[in-house]
C-alpha cells in the first residue's frame, strides 16, 4: 500500500500570536516570536500509528516530501527508512520560503504515483491546497496543526490519525463526501467571521475519530436564551469583582458581551476586569503576562457547534501553559441548548497530552445554558 504523507511546516504558527492565521503572514508570525508547531503535531500522529499500530505496516510505502515537509518527521517517529520513497524536495528548507506552491506541487507528484491515501498535517488553508490537486481521486486525512480547521477531513486531535490510518490499512473503514471549509482571513483579522464551503474531498467515515464540518446553529427564541445566559455572566462577573475574566471568541461570547457592553474581539482573546476591557486581541505573550499580574483568572468558551472544540480551534493564544495558569475549575463554559443539541461531547486539543488527559480526568463538564441553569456535558477521550 502506497501512503503519501505531507507536512505543511509554517501552519499553525500564527496561532498563538494572535494572527488568526499564517497565510501570507509568516514574516509577522514570526516577528511576534511564533514558533513552528505543525512537525511536532505530525509526528505525534505518526507515532501513534507506529507504538501502537506497527502490525499495520508491514507492506506499506510511504511517499513524501525532503525534509520539513514529511521526511524528517516520518524518520522521527519510527518510520523505517527503507520503506520512505520522497518523490518531491522543495526548493529550499528555509521555513519563510515554504509555500502553497509547494503543498501542490507535491501533491501532483502524490496523485501521479497513486497513493491509496494522502495524510496531510496543516490547516483549513492546506487542506484546500490538497484537494485543489486530487479533488477526489485519493482519500485524504487530515491532522490538525492549522489555526482554522473547519473541515471534516480532520481527525479529532493529533493522536486519533495512528488507530485511523491502521483501520484504513486494514480496510476497515469506508470513504465519503467531506466538505472542505475555510475562513478568510484577511476579513478573520479584521473581525469578520467568513467561512464557506470551498470543495468536497474524498474523506474517511469514521465519526469516533473524524471531526464533522463547523455548524452554525439557530432557535425561534434563540437571543432570549443568549439574554440569559448574559445575565448569568453579568452576575459572575459581579460576584467575583476583583477576578479577570478572559473573554473567548465566536458568536455566543460576542453576543454575551455586546448584551453587558463589554468591548469584545468576536474572533481574539479579551481580557476584562471589573467590567471594563483592559486588553483586546491578546496573544499569548500578553495573556501570560496578566496572568502574572492577577491572582484570580477565569475564561469564558463557548464549543464549536457539532465539533465540540472549546481549545485548540481558533483559540491557540489560549496555550497550555495559560491554561494551566488558570486552572479547568476556572474554566466557564456557555452555550445554547440548540447548539448542544448537534454538539453531544466537549473536546480539547491544547497540544499537550498531559493536559488533555486532565480534562478527559473529568469525564464531564458543566456548560452554562440559561440563567442558573446548566447542562452536564461529556468530555471524550480521543
Amino acid at each position: 500500500m502506497l501512503l503519501g504523507f505531507i507536512v505543511n511546516p509554517i501552519a499553525g504558527m500564527g496561532g498563538r500570536v494572535g494572527l488568526k492565521g499564517t497565510d501570507g503572514v509568516y514574516d509577522e508570525a514570526v516577528n511576534r516570536g511564533a514558533n513552528p508547531v505543525s512537525t511536532e503535531k505530525a509526528r505525534i500522529g505518526i507515532e501513534s500509528l507506529v507504538d501502537d499500530h506497527a502490525e499495520t505496516l508491514t507492506n506499506v510505502t510511504w511517499l513524501t516530501c525532503k525534509g520539513k515537509m514529511g521526511e524528517d518527521v516520518l524518520l522521527e517517529a519510527g518510520i523505517q527508512k527503507e520503506s520512505i520513497n520522497v518523490v518531491y524536495a522543495a526548493s529550499s528548507q528555509k521555513l519563510k520560503n515554504f509555500s502553497t506552491n509547494d503543498t501542490i506541487n507535491a501533491c501532483k507528484q502524490f496523485l501521479y504515483e497513486d497513493v491509496d491515501l494522502l495524510v496531510f498535517c496543516g490547516g483549513d488553508g492546506t487542506a484546500r491546497d490538497v484537494v485543489s490537486i486530487v479533488g477526489k481521486k485519493i482519500p485524504i486525512l487530515g491532522i490538525p496543526s492549522g489555526v482554522k480547521m473547519h473541515s471534516g477531513v480532520f481527525v479529532v486531535t493529533p493522536h486519533a490519525a495512528g488507530p485511523m490510518i491502521a483501520q484504513f490499512i486494514a480496510d476497515e473503514l469506508s470513504t465519503g463526501d467531506a466538505e472542505i471549509m475555510d475562513l478568510d482571513e484577511t476579513l478573520y483579522r479584521q473581525g469578520t467571521w467568513k467561512v464557506r464551503l470551498y470543495d468536497t474531498a474524498q474523506g474517511i467515515i469514521e465519526p469516533s475519530y473524524v471531526q464533522v464540518g463547523k455548524a452554525s446553529f439557530a432557535q425561534i427564541n434563540d437571543d432570549e436564551i443568549k439574554d440569559d445566559i448574559a445575565d448569568h455572566i453579568e452576575e459572575e462577573l459581579k460576584k467575583h469583582e476583583h477576578t479577570l475574566f478572559l473573554f473567548g471568541s465566536g458568536g455566543t461570547i460576542d453576543y454575551v458581551a455586546d448584551k453587558l457592553g463589554i468591548e469584545n474581539t468576536i474572533l481574539g482573546i479579551d481580557a476584562v476586569y471589573q467590567g471594563r476591557t483592559i486588553a483586546k486581541d491578546a496573544n499569548e505573550k500578553d495573556l501570560l503576562s496578566l496572568l502574572s499580574k492577577y491572582d484570580d483568572v477565569k475564561v469564558i468558551l463557548s464549543p464549536i457547534g457539532a465539533q465540540g472544540f472549546i481549545l485548540g480551534r481558533g483559540n491557540l493564544q489560549l496555550s497550555s501553559a495559560v491554561i494551566r495558569k488558570i486552572g479547568i475549575d476556572n474554566i466557564i463554559v456557555i452555550s445554547t441548548p440548540a447548539k448542544l443539541k448537534a454538539t453531544p461531547v466537549i473536546r480539547v486539543d491544547t497540544g499537550d497530552s498531559s493536559l488533555d488527559e486532565a480534562f478527559v480526568e473529568y469525564e464531564m463538564m458543566l456548560v452554562v445554558i440559561g440563567y442558573r441553569m446548566s447542562r452536564v456535558v461529556k468530555i471524550k477521550s480521543v
